[in-house]
């Protein structure tokens, strides 16, 4: 996941490509309303959530200090709720076996009560701790990039993003999506990650969903409602 070329934050106003797109994206006058309804939040009367709305919220969340540093089935049903299942056996694996010690001992190594905006590129670059437990996680079979994604951001909810091929379709293929974002939120004195702040507060969201979650479901949504064919 991570980047074979970091971006940059640009010190002189010109935004990245990918700081670009989100800052146009996260414009839209729809994007406070679509959080509220993937959230539950002040709609119809027995109007339903997305069931990723208890992504980060499910069991009192992956990044509570008692669990922070271990992959448990309260996670694994979590990141159910987004539309991914982790193949049994790389569950049982995590669960009872020796992959849950080399993803519990890379866990530790990562950030826990750090955002992403606030974070050295480095935490989220080629060869660190997270780069580590995504590649150890790809290297499962079944696995995926998407699928590996979300376990990891279940876990650092503020410091690693959920990305997946709609999210990817929306923004682009930069190298490293990681880095990409990491740099998009420095620009410009950190206004992105202040607009995404703005929408939480102004869909009425608990502190407790990130920035880089209420980044992920905005676009996400504004892209879905484009029934765009995503490959």
């Amino acid at each position: 996941m991570a980047a074979s070329t970091a971006a940059s934050g640009a010190s002189d106003g010109v935004l990245s490509p990918l700081g670009q797109r989100l800052r146009v994206l996260l414009s839209s006058e729809r994007v406070a309303g679509d959080l509220r309804r993937y959230f539950g939040i002040g709609g119809s009367p027995g109007g339903m959530p997305f069931t990723g709305s208890r992504f980060e919220h499910l069991a009192g969340g992956g990044d509570r200090p008692e669990v922070a540093d271990q992959i448990t089935a309260e996670d694994l049903v979590a990141v159910q709720t987004l539309s991914i299942t982790v193949p049994a056996p790389v569950a049982l694996d995590i669960l009872e076996g020796r992959l849950g010690v080399q993803l519990s001992g890379l866990l530790h190594a990562i950030p826990r009560d750090i955002d992403m905006v606030d974070a050295d590129a480095v935490v989220v670059a080629d060869g660190s701790p997270a780069d580590q437990a995504w590649n150890l996680l790809c290297e499962q079979y079944g696995v995926n990039w998407v699928i590996a994604g979300k376990v990891l951001a279940r876990k650092r909810p503020r410091l690693l993003p959920v990305y997946d091929r709609i999210v990817r379709c929306a923004v682009g293929w930069p190298p490293s999506f990681w880095l990409a974002l990491h740099a998009a939120l420095h620009e410009d004195e950190a206004a992105l990650h202040r607009q995404l702040l703005k929408l939480r507060q102004a869909a009425g969201l608990p502190e407790t969903v990130s920035a880089l979650r209420v980044c992920d479901v905005a676009v996400w949504m504004n892209h879905r409602a484009l029934s765009h064919a995503c490959p």
